[in-house]
Parts: structure tokens; C-alpha cells; sequence
């Protein structure tokens, strides 16, 4: 357990304080601390909920998932928006000409692919018509088919866990609404099915429904959560369960923090406060910092990328609900404006809905099946 000393008392100003208050999800909660004032460090959050939830030394995998449904069936909606028209387009045999490359401009950008990579993908594929490498609509939809991909297969990075690390800690922001808290409860779910000890942070405290909704997560997997009042501050929570998951050697800590408008700046401070509280505990973590973006935000998920990424450097995206979108466009847009990994894909309610992400497939999932 971490304490204070005389020494350290101007490096831990920034230090949220671990309280008495802070609780498993099976204790009540008091109001937090004053973040600045710290305190020495008390018993662990979750001593109390050793009862309740599987032992951190012995966890039992979760049972076996159920079989997943072919990434065609599920992403049926942006399939039905971009394959079914580009097959139209392309249909009755039609003269490669300025009108068609139009109408597939206007198909690209609706879908959310984004102003620059469709202008770079239709001067590859004017180009290769003028040199006569593509003769007809079969060879477009075969280079366009492949130009996709080519876009997306450096973004492709599925998310692991070092094994060094313990507590690995995976800190997960976004705005409000993009499936953060379900995301965690996914991975949760996961990664004890793979048999690792997992900890979850309650740490949006801004949304009462957040807390609920992850301590239900909680219960659903067998993962302690450690949680605090609504408004209390996020680092705090944050601080005491980066303590607690290192006093039971945790394998991996899902750190939620509160849905934050990336053009609020003073929101977006708070958010590099409580990476800055996590270093003062490990200085090698967070281990992973995940973006999760809605798959229906459209071109605003570039915006919120980058500056989430300057404030917090992002090591990987997860795109969610993308079966509910008539789109699905944003990821092309996504790989060529920034780069990032995409490490996760939700494309249902479901736990075996969050998938890793593989450009190939993702992108066949899109297109049309047979030649046109």
C-alpha cells in the first residue's frame, strides 16, 4: 500500500487521496476527499468484497462464448448503404465516365469515408481507367476492394495484455454515449474468460446511470468494481483502484472516466489529471489509453480522435454500433487523417459482439459478393 512521507508531501499535490469511503460495489459509499489534501493510505477498497466476488489469487474463467455470426450478417445496415449502391452503380454494364466516378464520389462521401481518401481513392481509379488497367466495372470493384483494404491494414492491432504489468491498466475515454461503460463490461467478460484477474474503476462519476450500469457489468462478470458517490472526483476512484488492484495483484484494471466533449478544454485537463494520478503509481501506466468512437458520429470522429490523442495519446480505438449504422464509412477516414491502431469493433448487443478488428474482413463485409 502506498503512503506518504515528509518528503514526498510536494509531489503528491496532484495526488488524489485513497479515503475510507471508497467501496467494492458491494459497500456503501461516502462523499470523496478534497483531491488536493492527501492523506495516508487506507485498506483496500475491496477487502469486504472478497464474499462476493471470485478471490483475485483463484478467478474462474467465465463460461465459453457463444458462436459469433458471420461479420456479413451483422454489419447488414452499412452493407445494405454501401455494398447494395456501389452493385447499382456499377450494374447494366456502364461507361467508366466522368458521370459514374461523380455518383461514386457522392457514394463515398455519404458514407462517411471522408473528402481526402475519397479524392485519393477515385485519382487512383481514374487514373488506372485512363491507362486502360480497368476496363470495366468488375476490375473498379476488384482495385476499389483493394484500395480499402490497403487503407485500413496498418490500423490493424488487436489488444493484448503484458503480462509484466500487473495491474495492466487500460484507461477508456470518450464522449458521451459512444459505449464506453458497455465496452468495459465486454472486455471484463473477456478477459475473464481467458482466465485473467480483473478490477473495474467506476470512474464517471458525472452520470448516475454510469455507475449502475458498470457495478451491473460487475455482478454479470464476477469482477470487483471500485466505486464512489455521483460527483465525486474521478481520480480519486481512479488512485484507489490502481492501489487496490496492486495490493491483490489484479492482471488488469478497466479504468472508466466520465463522457467529456473533446472541445471542452477544461474537461479534457481533468482527463489528463487522472492519467497524470495513475503514472504516480506506476510510472509506466496507463498501458492502454482506448478511444471508443460511435460509429455513427461521422466525420466529428475525426476531430474527437485528435484531440483526444493530444490530450491523453491514444494507443488504440474501438468503433461501436456499427450495425446500427447505415454507414460504417469513418474507419477508412479514421486510418488515412491519423493512423491509430483500431484494436475492437462492436457490432451488437452482445459480448461476443466486440470483435477484434480485421481490415480484410471488415471490408469484404462491406462489398458486394459477386461481379456486378
Amino acid at each position: 500500500m502506498f503512503k506518504f512521507g515528509r518528503k514526498k508531501k510536494e509531489e503528491a499535490r496532484e495526488k488524489p487521496a485513497a479515503t475510507e469511503d471508497s467501496q467494492a460495489v458491494v459497500a456503501e459509499t461516502g462523499s470523496p476527499p478534497p483531491v488536493e489534501s492527501p492523506v495516508p493510505a487506507q485498506p483496500d477498497p475491496i477487502e469486504n468484497a472478497a464474499a462476493v466476488h471470485p478471490p483475485a489469487e483463484a478467478p474462474e474463467p467465465a463460461p465459453a462464448p457463444a458462436p459469433q455470426e458471420p461479420l456479413k450478417k451483422r454489419l447488414a445496415k452499412p452493407r445494405a448503404g454501401f455494398g447494395d449502391r456501389l452493385k447499382s452503380l456499377f450494374s447494366f454494364k456502364r461507361k467508366l465516365d466522368d458521370e459514374l466516378f461523380e455518383e461514386l464520389e457522392t457514394l463515398l462521401l455519404t458514407s462517411d469515408v471522408g473528402a481526402e481518401t475519397t479524392m485519393q481513392i477515385l485519382d487512383e481509379l481514374t487514373a488506372g481507367v485512363k491507362r486502360k488497367e480497368l476496363q470495366d466495372g468488375d476490375a473498379v470493384m476488384a482495385k476499389l476492394r483493394s484500395q480499402l483494404t490497403e487503407l485500413l491494414q496498418p490500423c490493424q492491432s488487436h489488444l493484448t495484455v503484458n503480462e509484466a504489468n500487473r495491474p495492466h491498466v487500460i484507461l477508456v475515454v470518450g464522449v458521451n454515449g459512444a459505449g464506453k461503460t458497455t465496452t468495459m463490461g465486454k472486455l471484463a467478460l473477456r478477459f475473464g474468460r481467458q482466465g485473467k484477474n480483473v478490477m473495474m474503476a467506476a470512474g464517471d462519476t458525472f452520470r448516475a446511470a454510469a455507475v449502475e450500469q458498470l457495478k451491473t457489468w460487475g455482478e454479470r462478470t464476477s469482477t470487483p468494481v471500485i466505486a464512489q458517490d455521483i460527483g465525486a472526483d474521478s481520480a480519486s476512484v481512479i488512485f484507489d483502484a490502481v492501489q487496490s488492484a496492486q495490493s491483490r495483484a489484479c492482471d488488469i484494471l478497466l479504468a472508466d472516466t466520465a463522457g467529456r466533449l473533446h472541445t471542452q478544454s477544461n474537461l479534457m485537463e481533468e482527463l489528463k489529471k487522472v492519467k497524470r494520478v495513475i503514472g504516480k503509481l506506476d510510472d509506466t501506466a496507463p498501458h492502454e489509453v482506448l478511444l471508443v468512437i460511435d460509429g455513427a458520429t461521422g466525420q466529428n470522429a475525426i476531430s474527437q480522435a485528435e484531440q483526444f490523442h493530444q490530450a491523453v495519446n491514444l494507443t488504440g480505438i474501438v468503433i461501436t454500433k456499427l450495425d446500427g449504422s447505415a454507414k460504417g464509412g469513418v474507419l477508412f477516414a479514421l486510418a488515412r487523417k491519423l493512423g491509430l491502431p483500431i484494436r475492437l469493433i462492436g457490432v451488437g448487443e452482445k459480448a461476443e459482439d466486440l470483435r477484434d478488428f480485421n481490415a480484410a474482413e471488415f471490408v469484404d463485409a462491406l462489398m458486394p459478393n459477386d461481379a456486378v
